[in-house]
């Protein structure tokens, strides 16, 4: 794949309608996470979840449709169709499954005669537009790839987008959305009005015209950004974020509940996890009443294990180095 630059252009209105996803996807998890099984990259945590999630798609019974369906529809080129990643799945897997199987037959076709034309197609997918079962195959399979080969590791997924939503949060309440887009950097730029985007699929323009655009960090997306290729759908952006180890959590006898006592490491460590979460949402998180969490939360940010902002009537917390330091330390 060739290297370019994607132009992300913006009205004021698109500034306005600037979103982070609010979860993880398991779409796009799936689609990038198939690249990860085609590249053999991404490191050795993601070499120990290629094996383990190999060895459990072969033990229920789907490693074969993998191959045979989702793999080649989803190969690491530099097209593959829209029709897999539906903005639905923001809501979860099953409302991404069924969006999936909703996708009209005319776009189908059309986005799998792309695909031939680009990198090919097996001739057991050729007729998928046109056989309702044989989508219905597609849809299973994916399903299943998304329950088997992702459910034990989407703990992990879900907090390592949760902390980058957090920062991207922050630096919206610190700063406004010209501040969030401009912290998106290195690979990408803010030059207002456009985000340059480090793009492998060579060079193109996507022109918002007033749809906003939604950003979705992803665990498993490890090289570039990636947007959909369609430009009359809703306009997203997928790109990398880095992945952080965070204690699962505070158990009596652990250093850092001995040095804090084991709630207020406990309200620390659910911090790290949902970075940019307000008071509210801690204690529900932290399992403690509001007036609890925000008296640990007070210590906690004169400690300097956490710092603090208020955007709106909400207080958000946010993890410092020496807090993200001392959990690590102490996992």
């Amino acid at each position: 794949m060739a290297g370019g630059i994607l132009r992300i252009i913006f009205t004021s209105d698109d500034l306005a309608r600037v979103r982070v996803a609010s979860r993880a996807d398991p779409m796009w998890e799936m689609v990038a996470s198939l690249h990860r099984f085609q590249a053999g990259d991404g490191g050795a945590v993601i070499a120990g979840w290629r094996r383990r999630a190999r060895a459990k798609l072969a033990e229920a019974g789907l490693l074969r449709d993998v191959r045979r369906l989702l793999v080649p529809l989803a190969p690491r080129a530099a097209y593959f169709p829209d029709f897999l990643t539906p903005i639905e799945a923001q809501q979860g897997t099953d409302d991404g499954i069924q969006a999936i199987l909703d996708t009209p037959r005319t776009r189908v076709q059309r986005e799998l005669d792309r695909l031939r034309a680009g990198h090919g197609l097996p001739a057991h997918l050729e007729g998928l537009a046109r056989d309702t079962r044989a989508m219905r195959q597609v849809a299973n399979a994916a399903a299943g790839y998304v329950q088997v080969a992702l459910g034990e590791h989407w703990p992990a997924v879900e907090r390592t987008v949760s902390q980058d939503r957090g920062t991207r949060v922050r630096h919206l309440a610190e700063g406004g959305v010209e501040t969030m887009l401009t912290r998106l950097a290195p690979v990408m730029r803010w030059r207002a009005p456009v985000l340059e985007v480090d793009y492998p699929a060579g060079d193109r323009e996507l022109r918002l015209r007033g749809r906003g655009l939604t950003l979705i960090p992803s665990y498993f997306c490890r090289t570039a950004p990636v947007t959909l290729a369609d430009q009359s759908l809703p306009p997203v952006l997928v790109y990398p974020v880095p992945r952080k180890d965070v204690p699962e959590r505070v158990n009596e006898g652990d250093a850092l509940a001995e040095l804090l006592g084991r709630t207020r490491a406990e309200v620390l460590r659910c911090v790290a996890l949902a970075p940019g979460c307000s008071t509210t949402e801690l204690a529900r998180r932290a399992g403690v009443p509001a007036s609890s969490a925000s008296e640990h939360a007070r210590v906690l940010r004169q400690a300097g294990l956490i710092a603090s902002i208020r955007h709106a009537n909400l207080m958000l917390h946010q993890v410092t180095e020496s807090g993200d330091g001392l959990l690590r330390g102490s996992g």
